[in-house]
């Protein structure tokens, strides 16, 4: 029994990776160092004492820099996602599994980081592992550069008349030979492909794995060093830089995504795309190669920080009166050792295979916790929510209000991100000014949940039908296109894989080329403006203008968007209260070990399956796919009216979920309450309780 128990308590610190602890002899070297003035506790902390990396408050504010860093390169990749479906001819739910495979990594190895973490040099496995995050960011852009140019109309890469030519409807005698499907698919081409895209998620990989280490030993190596009163203070510190980490990665998404992804090998004759036309690409990897410097600056600080340093000593003096009395209530009773020096000795004796044989009995146990459970449960589904729409609204606001990938950023980043951060603070604030009791804890992630599921309803109204396009989609009671002109395009001998959508703004109605107009003339006044005419399959022979025809609902887009703030802001209210329920109801040696699995299932359940459900949602909403080498490739047109319901009802359903999760937590909690009332008004049935299970009790406290 000793052994387990033992064992049972290494694993309260361990998989969590927020108190890894120290071995003995480095325990007592730093209680020498604390006690001893100057803290001259060892030769070699006496020679490394006047550096200044012995500053626990540099390391706050470098770790701040680095979470900030690692989380606008992992968070980069989502503000780019349509760019780089278009750009490699992915379907949504492969680049919803590519978003995915930043958590594969960090998942796998999240578990064992607190057992190796009492065993290694913190932060120099801190900058190892960002360092490797930012050569993850690196191979992500590796593709760009190895892959050709990057061929908007399928034809030619640096003629620009051209182009303009191969768009028009020309006699049969007078079209090129079209290059045929088999030299333009050859096996070396696809295994190409295969190659560019297998980069990416082996970078994606890496930067779960290296992200690793950062966070849980940066909080651990501060909770370690930085007085007991200031340690909150400074981890709320790296936890509010770290926030605005997403929302600069939608930014830098903006910015960056407005230049033309071949800006480093622009043709001579220029190109004549506007960040508006849907064949537009930006520059997808120049944020992966700013970010991966960014971190690699970042990193730089951590290979000169010691392995330990004097703990400090001097409470910061606005802090002093407020925790002092929080401080005593939560000291060990006098003359019992502390808890943590214990584990730091007992966590060395734990071998691997015993860390493995144990863990799967606590994690059951843990489970088994109604409470635990049911907030893991809201949490999970409440993520669900987050992952996609963090992945994929801002595809969904560039196809449902033609809008371009850069303002849709701007708009994430500059409203949804901020709105998030304003829930955590908001919930925070309420819980530690009204004193919340995990009942009333409850009940405010009940009302938040319900809050948040109501601001969802509107969004299904909140938009339109795509338009008609020619051939592919048609409105009841709208011009019929092609079919008004039938045989218009026969003499044309337009290509089946031109993409160079025209619009014909009087009927709306949208083209998939010039030739699929029957166009054959073309005036371009400057390259962002260009117009067809003689056009046999347009009503008036046109003329129509290059691009597609904008959304009827572009309005729709700032209402949407503030509705998805309000209940983005309702979603992290719950944050501290749902987090607050799991610490206050589970044991107080499995707080940690509950802490850590929670995260667990959120990386397994939510973070990881959510992109590539909603990613496959999206895809079955497509109504017309580009080809390539007679595979599916990039999606061109949606519908939209099911694109909004579908992904719209993805969430709906997941916060539903959220909401029947936290209504069961406070109808459980009412019952212990009413339960706890009868036990004290009735003394004689609570030793009644007691003398009909009398197994029980022994079981749960020896766990």
């Amino acid at each position: 029994m000793k052994t387990v128990e033992c064992q049972s308590q290494v694993l309260v610190d361990g998989p969590v990776g927020e108190e890894p602890q120290m071995p003995d002899k480095d325990t007592m070297a730093m209680t020498g160092t604390e006690d001893t003035p100057g803290g001259r506790a060892s030769p070699d902390s006496q020679d490394l004492q006047p550096s200044v990396f012995h500053s626990i408050k540099l390391f706050v504010l470098c770790h701040s820099l680095l979470q900030l860093a690692q989380l606008m390169i992992s968070g980069y990749l989502k503000s780019s996602i349509s760019t780089v479906e278009k750009r490699f001819g992915l379907s949504s739910q492969t680049s919803g599994l590519l978003a995915a495979f930043n958590e594969v990594g960090n998942t796998t190895l999240i578990v064992f980081v607190s057992y190796f973490g009492i065993r290694v040099h913190r932060p120099r496995l801190i900058g190892c592992g960002a360092i490797l995050v930012a050569l993850a960011g690196l191979l992500m852009t590796l593709p760009h550069f190895i892959s050709e140019p990057y061929r908007y109309d399928g034809t030619s890469s640096g003629n620009v008349s051209q182009d303009f030519e191969a768009s028009l409807c020309l006699p049969t005698t007078l079209v090129p030979a079209p290059a045929s499907s088999s030299s333009n698919c050859s096996s070396h081409t696809e295994a190409k492909h295969l190659t560019m895209v297998g980069i990416m998620f082996v970078a994606q990989t890496l930067l779960g794995v290296g992200g690793v280490p950062i966070q849980p030993f940066g909080i651990s190596y501060i909770d370690d060093f930085a007085h007991s009163n200031n340690s909150p203070l400074y981890l709320g510190i790296v936890f509010a830089v770290t926030l605005m980490g997403p929302g600069l990665a939608f930014g830098l998404g903006g910015v960056m995504l407005r230049l033309y992804v071949d800006i480093d090998r622009m043709p001579e004759g220029g190109i004549s795309l506007t960040s508006k036309d849907p064949r537009w690409v930006g520059a997808w990897w120049l944020g992966f190669l700013i970010s991966a410097g960014a971190v690699a600056l970042a990193a730089i600080p951590y290979f000169f920080f010691p392995r330990e340093m004097p703990k400090e000593k001097q409470e910061l003096h606005f802090r002093r009166r407020v925790l002092t009395v929080v401080s005593k209530d939560e000291d060990a009773p006098p003359g019992e050792p502390p808890k943590k020096e214990g584990l730091a000795q007992m966590a060395p004796d734990l071998t691997v295979i015993q860390f493995i044989k144990v863990f799967p009995r606590v994690l059951l146990r843990t489970l088994r916790h109604p409470i635990f459970l049911l907030v893991v449960l809201s949490q999970v589904c409440m993520s669900c929510a987050v992952a996609g729409m963090a992945t994929f609204l801002s595809k969904f606001l560039e196809r449902q209000f033609s809008i371009t990938a850069s303002y849709a950023n701007m708009l994430i980043g500059c409203l949804s991100i901020p709105g998030a951060i304003m829930g955590i603070v908001l919930g925070g604030i309420l819980v530690k000014c009204l004193h919340l009791s995990p009942m009333r804890c409850s009940a405010l992630c009940l009302l938040g949940s319900l809050f948040c599921l109501l601001f969802s309803l509107p969004l299904f109204f909140m938009g339109c039908s795509t338009h008609q396009i020619a051939g592919i989609t048609h409105q009841p009671g709208s011009q019929p296109g092609l079919e008004l002109f039938p045989g218009c395009m026969e003499p044309c001998s337009c290509p089946s894989d031109d993409f160079n959508p025209v619009c014909e703004s009087s009927t709306r109605v949208e083209y998939l080329s010039p030739c699929h107009a029957g166009c054959t003339n073309q005036a371009a006044p400057d390259k962002s403006h260009v117009f067809y005419t003689n056009c046999s399959c347009v009503t008036g022979s046109g003329p129509v203008q290059a691009g597609s025809c904008n959304s009827a609902c572009s309005h729709l887009v700032l209402p949407f968007m503030l509705l998805i703030s309000l209940g983005g802001v309702m979603a992290s209210v719950i944050h501290t209260p749902s987090f607050m329920l799991i610490l206050r109801g589970v044991k107080k040696e499995d707080k940690a070990l509950a802490v850590g699995i929670q995260f667990m299932l959120l990386r397994v359940l939510a973070w990881m399956p959510s992109p590539v459900i909603h990613g496959s949602a999206i895809d079955t909403t497509c109504v017309h796919w580009a080809q390539s080498c007679g595979r599916r490739a990039v999606c061109r047109y949606y519908d939209n009216d099911l694109l909004r319901n579908r992904f719209i009802g993805l969430q709906f359903f997941f916060k539903v979920g959220s909401l029947a999760c936290f209504a069961l937590i406070l109808a459980i909690l009412r019952q212990q309450d009413k339960e706890e009332g009868t036990k004290v008004t009735c003394p004689g049935l609570q030793q009644q309780l007691l003398v009909s299970q009398p197994e029980k009790k022994p079981e749960e406290s020896r766990v």
